[in-house]
Parts: structure tokens; sequence; C-alpha cells
């Protein structure tokens, strides 16, 4: 990697959504804030890299700088993941870690009930990240602990550990009234602490949930005629307002009410995953209006013309 700033992908500072930012020849990070009403207009130039591995504050540049494939959500090469995941808790492979971890229960939509476990000193960061609408706190204690409280959940009440992208996004658009979801996540609360086998070492927590509705915007996403963003290739141009944000996704508003030969969907809103737009150098604009591809419901639109898009501070 070469001179500028790369994006990093999706980060959120407290409740407010942003994007990351590198330079790696300084070795310096920045953020950016992406509230509701924040213009865009950028465009993704040169070639999409491998990010390397970050491991708490350090971060080792990918050594081959490998080009990676626009369309996918992961910045990393096989070589770099792979290093990543040789001492991870998510992929198994860190169970000496000493700290404190949470396990909890997320509420994604109507039967989208997950239980996860995050490090205690994130706070509800991972709840965040992950788009979870409700949750609750389930207990907390050492790793392997909570690890086998995850697993119980999942034998014993069949309750998922993951959920794609495609199933929360269709969720968001019919989601029931908060005292709903609510109840839901109480539900499985009680049943989980009911379980034979729960580890002595998990000190459980009382049942107190916590819900997204405002942090996410979640009144702001239209119901129905959301486009999704499929990919980027080198040029591709981002024009419009930010409308919402929910864990990686972006919801923007498209300036031009029609995005590139994809279309932005009826409602004039596209959502793209943050993540792709991790491993690129992202420029101002030059067009008025989204060129990249955008999924719709059918098919139209034209590439438009207008005015030069104007940033709003990103760069």
């Amino acid at each position: 990697m070469v001179g500028g700033w790369w994006c990093t992908g999706p980060s959120w500072d407290g409740d407010e959504p942003g994007l990351g930012w590198y330079a790696p020849e300084r070795g310096v990070r920045r953020r950016s804030a992406l509230p509701a009403g924040k213009e865009l207009a950028f465009a993704v130039v040169g070639e999409r890299r491998c990010l390397g591995v970050r491991r708490g504050a350090r971060w080792t540049a990918c050594p081959y700088a490998a080009v990676i494939d626009g369309g996918r959500t992961r910045d990393q090469c096989a070589d770099c993941a792979r290093l990543d995941r040789s001492r991870s808790v998510a992929a198994d492979t860190m169970a000496d870690d000493p700290r404190t971890y949470g396990v909890y229960l997320a509420y994604f939509g109507p039967d989208l009930l997950k239980v996860g476990i995050t490090a205690a000193e994130r706070g509800a960061a991972r709840l965040v990240e992950q788009g979870a609408i409700t949750y609750a706190w389930l207990g907390h204690g050492p790793l392997m602990a909570a690890r086998r409280a995850e697993a119980l959940l999942g034998t014993a009440l069949d309750v998922r550990d993951r959920f794609g992208k495609a199933e929360k996004r269709a969720a968001r658009t019919a989601l029931p009234p908060v005292p709903e979801r609510a109840a839901a996540l109480g539900e499985l609360h009680g049943a989980a602490r009911g379980l034979a086998g729960w580890p002595e070492a998990l000190e459980p927590a009382a049942f107190a949930w916590t819900d997204h509705t405002e942090v996410f915007g979640l009144e702001r996403i239209p119901a129905a005629g959301v486009g999704e963003v499929e990919g980027l290739v080198a040029g591709d141009e981002v024009v419009g307002a930010v409308v919402a944000g929910v864990g990686a996704d972006v919801y923007v508003r498209d300036a031009g009410g029609a995005g590139g030969s994809g279309g932005a969907g009826g409602a004039g809103v596209f959502v793209v995953d943050g993540r792709l737009l991790a491993g690129w150098v992202l420029c101002g604009a030059v067009g008025g209006v989204t060129t990249a591809r955008v999924r719709a419901g059918g098919e139209g639109g034209g590439s438009g013309e207008g005015a030069q898009g104007a940033q709003g501070s990103l760069f």
C-alpha cells in the first residue's frame, strides 16, 4: 500500500456510525462520523488491497499488498486471514484469554434470536457492530464458561450463534413493536436460565433489555424498495445522503434517485455494507449520482447527470 488513506470499513463510536481510515506509511488511524443527513460523494480508486492483520492496537500490513475481490466483504487475503484466525476467540484458537466474557441474547427480528459472547470490557460494542435490534445479557465469566453456555443454548434450545446479512436486512422491514421484542428475549432468557448444566463459573445476569431503534435510526429506513450495492470496482462512485446506520450497513438516499445501471429502488434509498469499502482508497466523486451497481426490485434507471458531489468533509 502506497500513499493516501485506506478505508478500513465501518466504525462505531458510542451511538454514532462512521468509517475508519488508516495511513500505513505513517501508521496513523482516523475516523469519519456518518450521522443522518451526512452528504456522501466518494469514488473508489486504484486496486482494493488486503488490510493485513489487526490485533488490539497493533496493525501489521499485508506483506504481499495482495489485491482482493471488490465484491466480497472480507478485507483480508487468504494468508492474512489464516494468520488472523491462528489466535482468535471467534475461531476457538485462543482458549487462554484471561479476560471476563459476557454471554448475550440478541434479537434481529421475528424468529431471529441468537446467542453470542463478547469480551466484557467492550460493553455493548459487539451488539451494535452486529446490528442487534434488541439485546439482553445472560451472564458473565471466564471465556470457557461463556463458551459452554453458548453451546448449551445451541444444543438444548436450538438457538443459533449467527445469522446472515440477508436475513438481518429482511427482518428490519417487518419488526414488531419494542415490547414484543423484549418479551421474546425475556422468554428465551428464562428458558436459558432454567437449563440443567449451567456453567458454575458463569455469573448469571438478571433480565434487562436494551433496544437500538434510536441508535440505528430504524424509523428512517423505508419498509420496501431499498436497493443493495452488490460490490465495487475501481471508479465506482456513491453520491447521496446518509439515512441510517445499522451495524455494518449504511443506508443512503441516492442523489439521483437511481444508482448506475442498477437503480436504487423505488424509495431512492440503497444500502451498502461498509465492509465492502475496506481496502479501497477513496477520493471525492466527480459526478452527481451513484454509479456503483445497485440491485433493486427491478432493473432500470439511467446513470444521470448532475453537479459535482459535495463530500461533506469525509476527506
